[in-house]
């Protein structure tokens, strides 16, 4: 059987050296694995652990060390981080093995000079009081930062958005490991029959108060070899992304473009609320639009169009009654997914304003008169949020506010206008998101 360290190692390292996507890079190797679902779950955490918590290893590691942390080779460095992880912040973990596995994993990779310094290393914390040393909460940045591993960029960012207290509430909530959502499909099943599925295929879920077709499930292994998701009953979307595809108020009959649609949950969403409409999808990527396809084939939906169109562009689009324009962002509200997008050195957030806002204004023109048109971003940025909604309404006159329904238990956390809607991951759960609705005229 694989070992399941060395499988968390092999996924650390080409995430770390080839800048791969961190949930695609596990899902490959999970998948041609022959782990148990007990192994799984450990390699899953593990993998996500150790991303998400660098900053915090790298700064432990610094304090152990001997030598600069620049100056350890990736691999090594990779093999301490692990380590670190499992001594600090996985409890069931024992030291031995944890400092012993390391070792092996040295040896594995052919580290023969590295054994003896990740040894002394992982022996040196195990043996400390405190394994994990804070700096001074005077410095209010680089605490939050090293507390809860994240770039000090980010943590600026918050805290000038909203306040030092709420940016904390937001980094604890991004801390811990995100629920997975189903949106069940309409067309097949409902709630409860779902669940009964579910059950049988050894798979805890509940229902979400508020939400008629939604289901949160307490599970860590894959969901694409289990019977019911073959069968197309259910399809992954965060309950944010949900909330945003019902503030669109789609009425069956409906003609609706998502223009930036890849890899399509939402578009599956809506399509259910509107079999006898049609929904066109539009991406720059050919690739992904074969996964919208391949999604809606799963879930038996045939009222879909993929085409291939950069949003930028001036190609015309099918007049709509509804549109959604779910932009490229920064992605900070889903860090806690994807690791990876809190550590590359240009987050976007000085350049993403202006595409997003031309994206817009180019969608803005094929929607019908009285027509419904909803911005939206997975991120926490004011300036890529609000600030464009706001902006687009001062100058397109032939376009109104119009009020978000608050779905039951959701509410505004911060002052905003009625038709947006800032939903923070420390409320129900769910990604950090950012919904904005105009109506035109």
């Amino acid at each position: 059987m694989d070992n399941p360290r060395y499988i968390a190692y092999k996924a650390l390292y080409q995430v770390d050296s080839e800048n791969s996507y961190s949930n695609l890079t596990l899902d490959a190797y999970l998948k041609n694995s022959d782990l148990s679902d007990r192994d799984s779950a450990f390699v899953s955490a593990l993998f996500y652990g150790v991303l998400e918590k660098k900053i915090t290893l790298d700064y432990i590691i610094s304090r152990f060390s001997s030598i600069r942390l620049k100056k350890i080779e990736q691999k090594t460095l990779i093999i301490i981080r692990m380590g670190v992880y499992q001594l600090v912040f996985m409890d069931k973990i024992p030291d031995s093995a944890a400092v012993n596995e390391s070792v092996k994993l040295c040896k594995k990779e052919r580290l023969y000079h590295s054994g003896g310094f990740v040894n002394g290393i992982l022996r040196s914390i195990a043996r400390a009081e405190n394994r994990l040393p804070l700096p001074d909460k005077n410095n209010i940045i680089k605490y939050l930062s090293i507390k809860y591993s994240c770039p000090e960029d980010i943590v600026k960012l918050w805290c000038d958005d909203y306040s030092d207290e709420m940016c904390e509430q937001i980094l604890q909530a991004l801390s811990d490991r995100p629920p997975i959502f189903l949106r069940v499909n309409i067309l097949k099943t409902n709630c409860d029959d779902l669940r009964k599925q579910l059950a049988d295929e050894q798979i805890e879920s509940d229902t979400v108060d508020g939400f008629d077709h939604v289901l949160k499930i307490k599970y860590s292994g894959s969901l694409s070899d289990k019977k019911c998701y073959k069968q197309g009953l259910f399809h992954i979307q965060d309950l944010s992304s949900q909330i945003c595809c019902d503030v669109l108020n789609v009425r069956n009959g409906d003609i609706v473009s998502d223009v930036c649609s890849a890899p399509g949950g939402k578009a599956l969403n809506i399509a259910q609320s509107t079999p006898k409409g049609r929904v066109y999808c539009y991406d720059i990527y050919e690739h992904k639009l074969k996964l919208i396809k391949n999604g809606a084939d799963r879930l038996g939906i045939d009222n879909i169009n993929v085409t291939k169109r950069d949003a930028l562009s001036g190609t015309p689009l099918q007049m709509s009654d509804r549109i959604l324009c779910d932009v490229p962002c920064s992605g900070l509200g889903i860090i806690r997914r994807k690791p990876e997008i809190a550590y590359k050195t240009d987050k976007g957030t000085e350049s993403l304003p202006g595409i997003q806002y031309k994206i817009l204004e180019n969608a803005s023109g094929y929607l019908k008169d009285g027509g419904i048109l909803v911005y939206s971003t997975c991120t926490l940025h004011k300036a890529e949020n609000g600030d464009i909604v706001s902006k687009f309404l001062e100058e397109h006159e032939e376009f109104e506010p119009y009020p978000i329904q608050l779905p039951s238990g959701i509410a505004h956390k911060i002052d905003e206008p009625d038709n947006q809607l800032t939903l923070f991951p420390d409320t129900n759960g769910n990604d950090g998101f950012f919904i904005g609705a105009v109506r035109k005229r």
